[in-house]
């Protein structure tokens, strides 16, 4: 009987001191999952510091060669729209998907989206309403004077240059498209907030109506079912973002061309995942074999 609790105590022992070796031999699981890196520029333009998350496509290497085209993401922040977006590329650009060249994303963090995405308003209910709004004419300065040439710099790009946002963010690419066409090669506007001050963008002239204009743009719209809009004077942001497009292909321009979706299962909450992926289709169609 000794003999027996003998025997049982030192396979117990043995258990416990083999199962305590082991783990102190298991390798560290608690890493942190790394998507990006953060990088930080300090804005003239803008008075301060702004975040950026960067999105590095896969075998990215300063010392090469190599260079890639850039996204600019609107409303970029980790906590809104960089980490689903980044994923979108990433996806695509996969050898097995094929839909996009590898590229860079640079989520442009948020601070102030109401003062950074709109132009002045004519509408006092709106001015009472969003007191910061009305500088969208410095952001723009940012992303000209001081964004591309930081990131053109720092990292291996080519000239392709590509712009994401939604509502507010659709609002700003429609002022760049109008004032400042040649910032970007590519426009994802998605459910852009036109009801601003009235609609009054869609009335102003545009640069991309002049005939010296050479440079091939792609324009990419879209919309879900998202009815009126939270204005004193209510619009149909279906309506509007049709208005839209028929403005642009009213140029006539040979190096334009615009594409409309729309997303009748969209709301405004849910459409920017599945407009983006489907922009993707249309900037980068596949040959049909």
């Amino acid at each position: 009987m000794n003999k027996f609790f003998t025997l049982t105590f030192l396979f117990l022992f043995t258990t416990i001191l083999f199962s305590q070796n082991n783990k102190s031999k298991a390798p560290e699981i608690n890493k942190p999952f790394v998507l990006g890196v953060i990088d930080e520029i300090q804005s003239k333009e803008l008075g301060e510091n702004r975040i950026l998350n960067i999105y590095l496509p896969e075998g990215y290497n300063p010392k090469n060669q190599e260079k890639y085209p850039v996204i600019y993401l609107l409303d970029g922040s980790a906590d809104e729209d960089f980490i689903h977006i980044s994923g979108l590329v990433q996806f695509n650009s996969f050898e097995w998907i094929n839909q996009v060249p590898k590229s860079i994303v640079v989520g442009i963090a948020t601070v102030d989206r109401k003062r950074d995405f709109t132009f002045p308003t004519t509408l006092e209910n709106d001015k009472k309403k969003y007191p910061t709004t009305g500088h969208s004419d410095k952001f723009i300065a940012f992303i000209e004077k001081e964004l591309q040439p930081f990131i053109d710099k720092k990292y291996k790009t080519t000239d392709s240059k590509t712009i994401i946002g939604q509502s507010l963010g659709g609002l700003l690419e429609t002022e760049i498209l109008f004032k400042k066409p040649s910032l970007f090669n590519r426009y994802v506007i998605v459910s852009p907030s036109l009801w601003w001050d009235n609609g009054s963008i869609l009335n102003q002239d545009s640069e991309i109506f002049k005939e010296n204009f050479k440079q091939n743009i792609e324009i990419y719209i879209a919309v879900g079912k998202e009815g009126l809009t939270p204005t004193e004077i209510p619009r149909v942001m279906e309506v509007d973002a049709n208005l839209l497009e028929e403005k642009i292909k009213a140029s006539k321009s040979k190096s334009i061309k615009v594409y409309f979706d729309y997303f009748p299962a969209e709301n405004h909450g849910t459409i920017l995942h599945p407009a983006v992926a489907n922009s993707f289709k249309f900037f980068y169609p596949k040959s049909k074999e």
